[in-house]
Parts: C-alpha cells; sequence; structure tokens
C-alpha cells in the first residue's frame, strides 16, 4: 500500500511464513540489530521459539500456535489415525504451556482441535487429514492479514489529522503476521493522508518499543520520537498528543484489556491529561468466559530479563520482579477498534455484538 503523495511504499515486515521446508520466523530478539530468521521442522522447537520470543505478539502466537500444530501432525510418525490422536493432545499441551496470557495463543489451539475432530469423523486418510491441518494453519494467518487490514480502517478515523499518538510495546506486523493492531491503524490513517508523528517508549525490560515498534516505523518512514518509558507523563502534559493506541493480548467480557506491562499507567495519564486511550485488538483477543480483567493470567518472566540487557548485568545480585503484562480497566478505555467495527462502553454489551457479527476480515 502506498501514500501517493509522498511516493513510497509502508514497509510491512514478515515475522512467519509456512513453507515447504518448515514454520520461518524472524528472530525478533535480535532486532535492530540483525535479520535472522529460523526455520523449525516439530512442534516442539516451534513452541520453544513461542515461549522464548522468537515470535511475540498475541496475533502472531496465535498464527504459530496454528502452524505449530500442524507440523506437529505433518511431521507425525503415526501410523494409524488412532496412533496419531493418542499423539495429538501432547501437541496441544506443549504449545498451549507456552505463554499463558495470550489468549490468541488457545483460540488458534482450540480451532485446530475442532478442525481435527472435524477431519477425523469423516476420514481415516492421515495425508489428508495433514494437509487439511496445514491449510487450517495458513487460512489461519491469512485472516490475520485481513483482520489487520479491517481494524486499521476502523481506527485510523480516531487518528488526529495533524498531530501526535502515542503507542506502547509492539504492535505493528512483527506481532501480528498483518500490518499490525495499533501500528495498522497508525498505517492506514498515514496512507490516507494524515500527518501523524508517533511517541515510542521504549517498554522496558524487553524494550520491544526501542527495538521493535521504531524499528517498524522507521522503515515505512513514519515520524517518530523513541522516547524513555519515565518521559511518558511528560509527554502527555506538553507534547499535545491527540491519541493513544496499543494492542491487548486478553481483553475480558466487561473491557478490562491486559496489555505489555506499563499499559496500565499510560492509560491513567492519559485519563488525567484528556488523552483518548484506544485499545486496537481482533475479536480472537476476546474471552468473554471472564467477567473482569481480575481474573486474567499475569505471565512472570524471568528476573534475568530486568537485571540484564542481551546477558549485560545492569543490576546488582538482588530479586527483580518481572509481570509481562499489565491490566488496564475499561474505565480508561475509550473505544476498542476491531475488525467487526468499534466497541464502546458499555463493553458488556457491545464487545459481545462484536463478537456475535460475522468476521469481514475473511472476505477483504
Amino acid at each position: 500500500m502506498e501514500v501517493c503523495e509522498d511516493n513510497f511504499r509502508m514497509y510491512v515486515a514478515q515475522p512467519i511464513e509456512w513453507t515447504d521446508r518448515g514454520v520461518v520466523m524472524l528472530d525478533q530478539r535480535l532486532l535492530p540489530g540483525e535479520e535472522i530468521f529460523y526455520t523449525y521442522t516439530t512442534y516442539q522447537d516451534v513452541a520453544k521459539a513461542i515461549r522464548e520470543m522468537v515470535i511475540r505478539g498475541a496475533p502472531a502466537i496465535g498464527v504459530a500456535a496454528a502452524m505449530g500444530v500442524a507440523i506437529g501432525v505433518e511431521k507425525s510418525s503415526a501410523k494409524s489415525l488412532a496412533d496419531l490422536m493418542v499423539e495429538f493432545p501432547v501437541i496441544l499441551d506443549t504449545l498451549a504451556r507456552t505463554r499463558p496470557t495470550a489468549v490468541d495463543l488457545f483460540w488458534a489451539l482450540d480451532r485446530m482441535k475442532r478442525r481435527f475432530a472435524e477431519l477425523c469423523a469423516t476420514t481415516f486418510d492421515l495425508f489428508q487429514i495433514k494437509q487439511a491441518l496445514i491449510a487450517e494453519a495458513r487460512a489461519v494467518h491469512a485472516e490475520k492479514r485481513a483482520t489487520d487490514e479491517a481494524i486499521g480502517r476502523f481506527g485510523a478515523e480516531f487518528m488526529p489529522r495533524d498531530g501526535h499518538v502515542m503507542t506502547q510495546c509492539n504492535a505493528g506486523a512483527l506481532a501480528t503476521g498483518g500490518i499490525g493492531t495499533a501500528l495498522g491503524v497508525i498505517q492506514v490513517a498515514v496512507e490516507q493522508g494524515k500527518k501523524l508523528h508517533i511517541y515510542v517508549p521504549e517498554t522496558r525490560p524487553y524494550l520491544q518499543g526501542a527495538r521493535l515498534t521504531a524499528w517498524e516505523l522507521h522503515r515505512s518512514n513514519i515520524p517518530l520520537t523513541l522516547i524513555t518509558d519515565n518521559m511518558v507523563g511528560h509527554f502527555l502534559k506538553t507534547g499535545k498528543v491527540g491519541a493513544i493506541v496499543t494492542g491487548a493480548d486478553r481483553v475480558a467480557a466487561n473491557g478490562d484489556a491486559a496489555n505489555k506491562i506499563g499499559t496500565y499507567q499510560i492509560a491513567v495519564l492519559a485519563k488525567e491529561n484528556n488523552v483518548p486511550f484506544y485499545i486496537a485488538a481482533p475479536v480472537s483477543t476476546f474471552d468473554l468466559s471472564i467477567p473482569s480483567g481480575d481474573h486474567i493470567p499475569i505471565e512472570e518472566r524471568s528476573s534475568d530479563e530486568v537485571t540484564q540487557i542481551k546477558g549485560i548485568r545492569i543490576a546488582p545480585d538482588v530479586q527483580a520482579a518481572h509481570p509481562a503484562v499489565d491490566v488496564t480497566p475499561n474505565k480508561y478505555i475509550a473505544a476498542i477498534f476491531t475488525e467487526n467495527g468499534v466497541a464502546r462502553a458499555p463493553y458488556i454489551a457491545s464487545l459481545r455484538a462484536m463478537a456475535g457479527k460475522s468476521s469481514v476480515g475473511a472476505g477483504l
């Protein structure tokens, strides 16, 4: 997609791809210094890549999980359907244990589980089952791309025509396999001719903002300013920010949303400074089975990621906390952009309405 007046093409990263050789992933841990791709040929290695954040971002994790199931079945040594039916739950369980907060992971696994059950009820042909699951995983990826485009169009309408926008963590192509959710909104807005300048908090401790979001925006020639996390309040007070848009790992039935650690404090500061705070997330991120964000599991990652950067110690040998996400209460969220439209308070009703619509993404 192009911005005609500037005559340049937006850069869209490709974090994951299904190939005849295996599941190819861009190692996001090495960005922006190196762009290295790895090919994974077992479901165990795909699970490890998810757990160790070779790939990250809730929608992209869902794509990776679907491909992990597909390659697990494709490479299975099972000689009969009965043997494969015994192995299949092990594949699902291995992938399910990787990242507990991202509901897209479980959405993708449930989808692959349902497809497997449908196939087992209609055929004993292992080759046919394997090919059908590969097709399903590839369909998940294609649908995520279409979903991002739809989210971007809905959200772009809420971006200022000329001004500053803030985001958090990385919700671009690297996080979804499409054009991104939050960055997809920004990208579509820029393509529509809006003049945006993006404030990018670094997002400690894993630096997804500094390493990934800044990299994606820079590659797309979208103006940005990288700031440290503790500058957020200052720029919301003085920087004439017109909107904040972030992604989400999980959205509860009442609209409470889990996202990368630091999002909650940005939302609170946004409210204080009268800056609208938006979430951009696909319907697959909704978890309507839980009433509020109090029920969202918080992933605790290694303290080494806080006390070290790329293996270099920056703190003494002390105890360090590392909750990977926090939960933003719905009262701070002005709207949630989905592929099916824009949800607003009361979220109990609007999220169910969004989830109940036929997805527009698949038909784009």
